[in-house]
């Protein structure tokens, strides 16, 4: 019976295949290479990982030491994954394998030495981290000034630098650009961070949580001054500047996208005559990368946009400030005369002059203003204030607030529910305790008045049956509880899960149906792979009868299967809002036969509120939306019903009979 199961699983794992390889491939295939140099390398590969696993003992009684190895370990998965995966694309990517081999021998040797000449090397620098989300190395590269010296006691401006898009810009390709190009830009005095942004998907998703963790990992190394960030990049890095720049507008000095896009709809043509549009759970869906929808954040920044005259991605900035317009902003356009896809020469000084100059001046810290629009609380949070709960996700939400001359703060809101005023969470100390010392005037929300605190301390807000209440432990309501209510980090949809710690957990056991059984071995073989090729990671996978406790507590769970092969799945059931047998489903109140039927879904895990469960799903784009990033966007909401008799494709798991989104306390919308 088992071996029945494996051989469907793998019959449709492969027909799935076969449909990915007639769309476009991303990565392309690789070149072939001699097979002497193949040889040559995957001996180096295997020495350099040896050499890497044995630094991990020899250095484990010195932890600064043993934190440098992923700056190691990017040069031995640059060449690995170019050999295993058929990743070389041009001749020349053979000399940059050798190249990265002996700079990974040569650190690996100053590691062992307890001398890294990296760490206080200037100019081109590429490093590494170890990701939270699936525990993959990650590299990224610098251009670190030539006057910098370790341990200055001044921190550095930073300038983020988000890349174009580049289909062969692997590991490999990626470290052999950052080790021989300064970029467009690198102003004086300057750090210069560029992202490897998990390859090729516009900074989204994992690519976005990939900017701040190698910021984090930059920050161990360098003193870097957090109101003095920008944020800037070109054509795809373009499209992820304006998201990233609506996004989180408050972090940001200045914000400078070129070219790239902002949207879907309008850039995609989606609604063009004769094309189908999307279902209206993916329209919604718009609404998580659709900078135009945040373009109010602008107003918490500097923004200066460029475009080529007659380049067709000057779209996005002219919908942009359409879109900015309709606030009552507006940012400086500067434009390339008769330029297509390119800086202009003239162009780059007036850029310079206005990222320099917001870099200099640094975040507006002092305002007695502040206005925040989100649609989702995955994005809760600018400068002082902190939502919480919504009166309905994926719907426009915004608050605003200004401080009188005597202090006291007037707050007006639209759909939210619940929030907290706070200070910047990149603010120094003294701003916070200024902060606290300033919650002691009165508030006013939405024409409620509350009088100060005393003594002061941090205001937490909640909505019940219209009306504004004091929280009694802000703190406590911020994090998702056995409540069940929607909440930042705990608020679906199904592709937020892998934005952070994530664990696929394989079924042992017999499924309940055979047709469900192998339908879900091969998607999970389908999520590996594609994780691997467009988010550059590894995916962790556990067996249902070896889950820890630890495992519970530190991961979302990924649950493969039906509650009679997966054991985890089974042991939960009954906390989830679905009946799973072998012969019915039922769920959103609707039944389905079982035979035939497989839900796919994200929830609040039982055993652990603050993690989510998904069933049945890696990210939700598939093959058909790499061919262009504006299309990688989320193509499932909460819960989706598959009809397996459809079988999978380059776009859905099989026929999605229906989807949807829970409501704010997590249960099935009222029809």
């Amino acid at each position: 019976m088992f071996s029945r199961l494996l051989t469907a699983a793998l019959a449709l794992f492969l027909a799935v295949s076969a449909l990915a390889a007639e769309v476009k491939p991303i990565p392309p295939p690789g070149i072939p290479i001699p097979d002497t140099d193949r040889a040559a390398l995957t001996a180096e590969v295997a020495a350099l990982g040896k050499e890497i696993e044995a630094l991990r003992v020899a250095l484990k009684a010195k932890p600064e030491m043993l934190a440098l190895l992923p700056d190691v370990m990017i040069f031995h998965k640059s060449v690995d994954w170019a050999l295993r995966y058929d990743e070389f694309f041009e001749p020349k990517h053979l000399d940059a394998a050798r190249q990265q081999l002996a700079l990974g021998r040569q650190r690996a040797k100053e590691l062992r030495d307890g001398q890294p000449s990296w760490n206080s090397a200037t100019g081109l620098v590429v490093r590494g981290y170890i990701s939270k989300i699936d525990g993959s190395v990650q590299p990224y590269g610098l251009v670190i000034p030539d006057d910098w010296k370790p341990g200055e006691a001044t921190p550095r401006r930073l300038d983020f630098w988000l890349r174009g898009r580049s289909e062969k810009a692997t590991e490999l390709g990626f470290l052999a650009d950052r080790m021989k190009s300064r970029g467009e830009f690198a102003p004086p005095g300057a750090i210069m961070l560029h992202p490897f942004g998990r390859y090729c998907c516009a900074n989204k998703f994992a690519g976005e949580v990939d900017l701040f963790e190698a910021l984090e990992n930059a920050r161990t190394h360098y003193g870097i001054d957090p109101n003095r960030i920008s944020v800037r990049g070109f054509s795809m890095g373009g499209a992820s500047t304006w998201h990233l720049g609506t996004h989180f507008a408050g972090l940001w000095a200045a914000v400078a996208p070129g070219a790239g896009f902002a949207e879907t709809a309008e850039y995609n043509h989606v609604f063009a005559a004769g094309k189908t549009p999307p279902p209206w759970w993916e329209q919604v869906l718009y609404r998580w990368y659709d900078a135009t929808l945040y373009a109010a954040n602008l107003a918490n920044t500097t923004t200066v946009a460029y475009s080529g005259e007659i380049d067709g991605q000057k779209q996005a900035a002219d919908i942009m400030l359409r879109f900015a317009e309709k606030e009552g902003l507006t940012f400086p356009h500067i434009i390339g005369p008769q330029t297509a896809h390119k800086y202009h020469p003239d162009a780059k000084p007036k850029i310079e002059e206005i990222v320099t100059g917001a870099a200099v001046k640094g975040r507006d810290l002092e305002s007695d203003k502040f206005h925040f629009v989100t649609y989702s609380l995955i994005y809760p949070m600018m400068k002082s204030c902190f939502i919480i709960g919504l009166g309905k996700e994926w719907e426009r939400a915004e608050i605003s607030g200004e401080r009188s001359p005597d202090g006291a703060l007037s707050v007006a809101t639209k759909n939210v529910s619940s929030f907290i005023l706070l200070p910047d969470f990149l603010e120094k100390p003294m701003d916070a305790a200024t902060f606290l010392k300033s919650s002691a005037k009165p508030i006013t929300i939405d024409g409620q008045p509350f009088p100060g605190s005393s003594p002061p301390k941090m205001r937490g807000f909640e909505k019940v049956d219209g009306n504004w209440r004091a929280l009694s432990s802000p703190e406590s309501a911020a994090v998702p509880g056995p409540d069940l209510r929607k909440k930042p980090f705990v608020c679906g949809p199904i592709d937020h899960a892998f934005m952070s710690n994530f664990l696929f957990v394989r079924p042992t056991g017999k499924p309940l149906n055979n047709k469900v059984g192998a339908w879900a071995a091969a998607e999970m073989e389908h999520a590996i792979g594609f994780w691997r090729k467009v988010f550059r990671g590894d995916v962790r996978v556990k067996d249902d009868t070896a889950l820890t406790a630890e495992d519970v507590a530190a991961s979302n769970l990924i649950l493969w299967g039906d509650p009679g092969s997966n054991a985890a799945l089974a042991k939960i059931l009954a906390r989830l809002p679905l009946q799973w047998t072998r012969d019915k489903l039922t769920l959103a109140g609707q039944t389905y036969d079982a035979t035939q039927h497989a839900p796919i879904l994200i929830y609040p895990n039982p055993a652990n509120p603050s993690r989510y469960i998904v069933l049945n799903s890696g990210v939700t784009f598939r093959e058909e939306a790499l061919l262009t990033n504006a299309q990688q966007t989320p193509k499932l909401p909460d819960w989706a019903v598959i009809d397996l008799r459809t079988p999978p494709d380059t776009k859905w798991p099989g026929l999605v009979l229906d989807a949807g989104f829970f409501d704010e306390t997590w249960q099935w919308p009222k029809k």
